[in-house]
């Protein structure tokens, strides 16, 4: 049986991923399965890292507040794209090619595409430094395993983040429900609201606080249109986003800043809300449940961007997506036994800066002007880039001269209204002969 062969969801096992072009009608899938695709995703044990982190740094209530806007900057900036993406049924290369130009938005898309291997590099890092120091198990071995096994969910392709994503929330909300429990018995929730922060914690601005909420899904956030392009609508589109932004974000990120509040954290200022330990320290029949939700939980969120990563290389290089995801899942391995996964922080400032102001593009090119919708086929448009440009040095600007505010979000205002003004001030662009169909076509190299 072909890889693609267009048969019923129920009777086939691979179905085409349709990486070159819009997925049509008759593929798209129910609200329940993108909602899981989502859903899973950010309830996962890195959100509660960067949780505790951020309750660590400032506090109980005014970490709570930025975790809040975070997510409410989130869920109008994903879910917006994600409606573009339910509407079209295109996948995020083929709507950036409406607005950079179907090689310019190489560029965007080819960032992109390569951020969330490093992502993929770190989870897959992460899963063995989680274990090794929960464990004492060798790390090397434990990002092997896990990778091979990250590289096999996302090789089956878009229903297997389905499954993992029913499983992974659930199984997150039973441990990290028992990681409380443990904290209850050990006495140490009765203070967590009066939680001041941790000694050495106020390098941490409030708006830096903000841009880590933003900056840890700006790069699939802004890619969103890879899962849902399978919604049956922009309606059911922005409701399974709705799922994640704010709901399952919000719920990991302070469950990580309860267990540093409730002083259940080992070394907070360095692992955040990390709660593994206090579940592998009670008897060896939790420790192996333990073990399996590391993986799980871990993987769920590492073939989400393994994914994104292979269906843009697949854009960018007109292959197929499950080659793809065997090759860059090979490098992102090699990234993480290199130990690159371990300079996270350096890598949310870098998404801080360069991917909002992507999507914030986008959103006033294809949603406020709408003028996407009526431009013929371009192969290059220089006012993106401008626009993009202007909300990436602004973002960069905050970033050091100014920390108490965020810097994503900075980023994605100064971006949208740099557009809205070049795009008001450019009412005559160049026209080229080719239609949406030749578009699509040549964008994807020909690859069908």
């Amino acid at each position: 049986m072909s890889l693609n062969a267009e048969h019923s969801h129920d009777h086939v096992v691979l179905e085409s991923e349709f990486e070159h072009e819009p997925v049509p009608q008759e593929h798209r899938r129910s609200l329940r399965s993108i909602s899981a695709v989502w859903l899973g995703f950010p309830m996962v044990l890195t959100s509660a890292v960067f949780g505790g982190t951020i309750i660590y740094s400032l506090g109980f209530w005014q970490g709570l507040g930025a975790i809040l806007v975070g997510n409410i900057v989130l869920l109008l900036y994903v879910g917006t794209l994600s409606y573009m993406a339910g509407k079209t049924g295109k996948n995020f290369a083929l709507i950036a090619a409406d607005t950079f130009g179907r090689f310019g938005a190489k560029i965007p898309a080819g960032l992109l595409a390569t951020v969330v291997v490093g992502w993929f590099a770190f989870q897959v890092g992460l899963t063995g430094s989680t274990l090794e120091s929960a464990l004492g198990w060798n790390p090397s071995w434990m990002i092997l395993i896990g990778g091979a096994f990250f590289i096999f969910i996302t090789f089956v392709g878009v229903r297997a983040l389905t499954i993992i994503g029913v499983i992974a929330a659930p199984f997150f909300a039973i441990m990290t429900v028992v990681a409380i429990a443990f904290a209850a018995n050990a006495g140490g929730i009765g203070e967590v609201a009066a939680y001041a922060g941790g000694p050495g914690g106020s390098i941490l601005s409030f708006g830096a606080a903000v841009s880590i909420v933003i900056a840890s899904f700006a790069d699939s956030g802004t890619m969103t249109a890879d899962f849902t392009r399978w919604s049956r609508s922009g309606r059911e589109a922005v409701l399974a986003t709705l799922t994640a932004f704010p709901f399952a974000n919000t719920i990991a990120l302070m469950v990580g800043g309860f267990i540093v509040a409730a002083g259940m954290a080992i070394d907070p200022a360095a692992n955040g809300g990390d709660f593994l330990p206090a579940l592998t320290n009670n008897g060896p029949i939790l420790t192996a449940i333990a073990v399996v939700f590391v993986f799980i939980n871990l993987g769920s969120v590492a073939a989400h961007c393994l994914y994104n990563g292979a269906v843009g290389w697949s854009q960018l290089s007109g292959g197929r997506m499950r080659v793809l995801t065997v090759g860059l899942g090979v490098v992102g391995v090699a990234a993480a036994l290199a130990g690159v996964w371990s300079y996270f922080a350096e890598w949310l400032n870098i998404l801080g800066v360069l991917v909002p102001p992507i999507g914030a593009v986008l959103i006033v090119d294809q949603v406020i002007q709408r003028r996407a919708l009526s431009r013929s086929a371009q192969a290059w448009r220089v006012q993106p880039f401008v626009a993009w440009g202007i909300g990436s040095l602004a973002a960069f600007l905050v970033h050091f001269y100014a920390p108490q505010f965020s810097q994503a979000l900075v980023g994605i205002i100064v971006g949208g209204v740099a557009y809205a003004m070049i795009g008001s001030r450019s009412s005559v662009e160049p026209l080229q002969a080719q239609n949406d169909d030749s578009k699509t076509a040549e964008f994807a190299g020909g690859a069908r």
